[in-house]
């Protein structure tokens, strides 16, 4: 596991989930690595721990996983990059370095494709990604710090994880607000900062509005985003009363919303 950039996590794919389709879609990789004989093997094994390292640091890599199998002359591999450009530059660059030249020899067999993310409730798993995610996108650790106390208070009502095949790139969370019925508080929405701006925090935040049900939901955000969700200013009595507090459905107006615990801490 690699958890200092919020993504690298998971060994294994993971299928499941609403489609949401990017304006441009990611670049998947995946197949093998073919060893001829033990002397290739041994220059895989030990050029292959650098150039892992330095494609997971690329801007654009998502995920950068290879394996030795059962049979130590076989790899499998799983890549994912934010788009064909990043793809392309993984390529110049592994072109020019040790592991290209020392691997020419290696048969591979891959298979590549486009990718676009689903979207699904989040796992115990995605916990430890989803800070790094959360990190990653606000540059600092205090959203990730209020959903884990939204998690242990028990105020967290929907949590949404946008992943590409189990590596999560962006997440939605709707609390408890104490309200006059019930009603929902929106935050944090993070999208993976190379995934930003094609259509990924719009899908999320329409399946958590699905998701809400005929329940309120009040958020502190940007008015031309949610505004085009169908947010409109709310006139409600709240610490974060101020023009970009903005409401989905009906509260009475002048009525107090209360916000759980956690958000005290942002």
């Amino acid at each position: 596991m690699d958890c200092a950039c919020g993504h690298h996590h998971p060994t294994i794919a993971d299928d499941s989930g609403t489609p949401a389709p990017l304006s441009t879609p990611m670049v998947a990789l995946h197949g093998k690595l073919l060893c001829s004989d033990v002397g290739q093997m041994m220059t895989a094994l030990s050029l292959l721990p650098d150039h892992i390292a330095l494609s997971r640091s690329e801007a654009g890599c998502l995920r950068f996983d290879i394996a030795q199998d059962d049979d130590p002359l076989h790899w499998s591999l799983s890549e994912v990059f934010t788009d064909a450009a990043a793809f392309a530059a993984h390529q110049t660059r592994t072109a020019d370095s040790t592991w290209g030249r020392d691997s020419a020899g290696m048969a591979r067999d891959f298979h590549q494709h486009d990718l676009h993310p689903l979207i699904r409730p989040e796992a115990a798993a995605d916990h430890s990604a989803l800070d790094g995610l959360l990190t990653q996108a606000f540059g600092t650790d205090a959203e990730a710090g209020m959903l884990r106390r939204l998690r242990k208070d028990g105020d967290l009502e929907i949590s949404l994880v946008a992943h590409a095949q189990g590596t999560p790139v962006g997440h939605i969370a709707l609390s408890r607000l104490s309200a006059e019925r019930p009603a929902l508080a929106l935050a944090p929405l993070a999208v993976h900062p190379a995934l930003q701006r094609r259509g990924l925090g719009t899908a999320l935040l329409h399946m958590a509005l699905q998701a809400a049900g005929d329940r309120p939901v009040v958020v502190l955000g940007d008015p031309a985003f949610y505004g085009r969700a169908g947010f409109r200013p709310a006139d409600l009595q709240s610490p974060y009363a101020r023009p970009a507090l903005q409401i989905f459905g009906d509260l009475r107006t002048g009525s107090a919303i209360t916000y759980p615990a956690a958000f005290m801490e942002l």
